[in-house]
């Protein structure tokens, strides 16, 4: 009787050790797979910051672009030419909203560089920079700007 009882036994143990490295195996496989996942959402979420900071950073330099030829094309006279000042407040304006998406979506090295740089054209466009050329005045500020922009994007 005792060897009738051993072969069920033996067979029993073999399917529940069977069973239990199959189910281990599954959940390690999950694990990974679920790991795998994980990873490929970090990796576009990154991307998809990166991307929407270039697109700021861009939109930034384009308000500065705009802004620095504002400064250029001042009328000597001051109050000569209504449009210009109505024009160059609504650009000056943008360049506002424009630097305060970068403080948001940026890193914090970007902040002091692309306020200094906003406060220099600022000064440019209203002249308030002496008998300084423009691009003189400009060119620390924006040089500033442009490594902080590029570490910034650099971190992720």
């Amino acid at each position: 009787m005792a060897v009738e009882v051993w072969g069920p036994v033996f067979s029993l143990a073999g399917v529940a050790l069977g069973g239990g490295l199959t189910a281990l195996s599954q959940r390690a496989t999950q694990r990974s797979a679920e790991r795998s996942e994980e990873r490929r959402q970090a990796v576009a979420a990154t991307e998809a910051r990166r991307a929407e900071q270039m697109q700021t950073i861009k939109e930034f330099i384009a308000c500065a672009q705009d802004a620095e030829r504002a400064a250029y094309s001042r009328p000597e006279a001051w109050g000569d030419d209504e449009g210009w000042r109505d024009r160059a407040s609504a650009t000056m304006t943008s360049l506002w909203v424009a630097e305060r998406h970068l403080v948001l979506l940026c890193e914090p090295v970007v902040r002091a560089p692309v306020h200094a740089y906003g406060r220099a054209l600022n000064q440019a466009v209203w002249r308030e920079i002496g008998d300084t050329e423009v691009n003189e005045h400009l060119e620390e500020h924006k040089t500033a700007f442009m490594t902080a922009a590029r570490a910034s994007l650099a971190s992720l």
